[in-house]
């Protein structure tokens, strides 16, 4: 196992029944902005939920933040930020919510002209001394980022990542009643996303790091028995609590530390999400099979570990294991009406040509937990995938 530091200082709220409990969380003299994605917050009345619980104190609501968060849009949630003297963000979302809640968090104690800095730094600490107080009412489970101290902005049709310690939330609120009126197409996107958060820090190289490695095969088994159940069954709350606790474990650093992480299937990912508009948890679902076949020799002990651990299978040589695996991965996301082929979504030769350059514009040239996966090998998994 490789050194490490871990820090977490978020308080998780998990439970239903638990909004009212915003009150005793956030400071009483607090100026808050609620910050939400569309009309589904107010349609179904979370929003006022949440105005209730919060009392007496002096709120501004900020809608509209889109999935993969636009950076002028969140430029100007920061105006009224600072218009308004808001000093406590309340994210009422999923992680595009989250997301852009971090950054209008770190934005608000930046100059306007300084805004762009906080996206330029990969995944390398923001060079910041101070951000805004956030909290997350969570109502989407998928990206973690109720638990952890990143986001993914767009700025100019590209993704960025950002991190900072300043912007782990103060508490999120984790209450299955509030994903219910999901549709179920977020729900296998969540479990999708949350699946491969998981296999991006476990399939990569052994260390003998054996606690993070017995954790990451606990949360890939729960996804698998109870993400279906939670897309097929609205009212089974005891795979919806799994589910959800699934999803912030995946990314809230405690199976990471120690560890080798990859990173190569969001990378493609995101510039498949950048230029045309795929959901991001369905992207991760497209390209991990064929990403994960072409780096079977590169990933062989960690694949058999994952073929015998994740998903029990006994029989065989280790390369029939291991090619039984990736194919069981694969059905499992076509299990949650997920197409994990490119023509499905209307990318041809032209487009991955596309994706293969923008990605190279971006120097994303040298990716994986070993810095070999090139660019010609993302082409040849993106071609495998057609």
């Amino acid at each position: 196992m490789n050194n490490f530091d871990y820090y977490n200082p978020t308080h998780i709220v998990f439970g239903q029944d638990r909004l009212a409990e915003l009150d005793k969380l956030i400071p009483s003299d607090a100026k808050v902005m609620i910050t939400f994605g569309g009309q589904s917050a107010k349609k179904y009345g979370t929003i006022d939920k949440v105005r209730t619980a919060l009392q007496a104190r002096d709120i501004v609501e900020f809608g509209g933040i889109e999935p993969n968060p636009q950076f002028d849009t969140l430029v100007k949630a920061v105006e009224v930020v600072k218009a308004e003297q808001v000093d406590f963000l309340l994210a009422v979302g999923g992680g595009s919510v989250m997301d852009g809640t971090k950054f209008i968090a770190l934005a608000a104690e930046f100059a306007s002209e300084e805004y762009q800095q906080i996206l330029f730094n990969g995944f390398a600490p923001v060079p910041a001394e101070k951000a805004l107080p956030l909290a997350c009412v969570a109502t989407l489970p998928a990206t973690g980022s109720e638990m952890n101290m990143g986001g993914v902005i767009t700025y100019q049709a590209q993704k960025y990542p950002f991190m900072s310690p300043l912007v782990f939330p103060k508490f999120s609120v984790l209450d299955p009643d509030l994903t219910k009126t999901l549709p179920k197409e977020q729900i296998a996107n969540g479990v999708a996303d949350a699946f491969v958060h998981v296999v991006e820090q476990y399939l990569t190289q052994s260390v003998n790091a054996k606690v993070q490695d017995r954790m990451a095969e606990g949360i890939l088994k729960t996804l698998i028995e109870d993400g279906p159940v939670t897309l097929a069954d609205n009212d089974n709350m005891d795979a919806r609590k799994n589910f959800i606790w699934s999803a912030t474990n995946a990314l809230n650093g405690i199976i990471g530390v120690g560890v080798p992480q990859d990173w190569s299937t969001h990378m493609i990912g995101h510039e498949m999400t950048a230029q045309y508009g795929i959901a991001h948890g369905r992207t991760l679902a497209i390209i991990l099979p064929n990403l994960l076949r072409e780096r079977k020799a590169h990933k062989r002990a960690k694949l058999l570990q994952f073929a015998e651990r994740v998903w029990d299978l006994t029989d065989g040589s280790e390369d029939e294991k291991i090619d039984l695996a990736i194919d069981k991965t694969e059905a499992f996301f076509n299990s949650l009406d997920i197409e994990t082929n490119l023509t499905h979504y209307g990318i041809d030769d032209a487009g991955i040509d596309s994706i293969v350059n923008s990605m190279e514009k971006m120097g994303l040239t040298a990716l994986s937990e070993t810095g070999d996966l090139t660019l010609d090998i993302v082409r040849k998994i993106l071609v495998a995938t057609k």
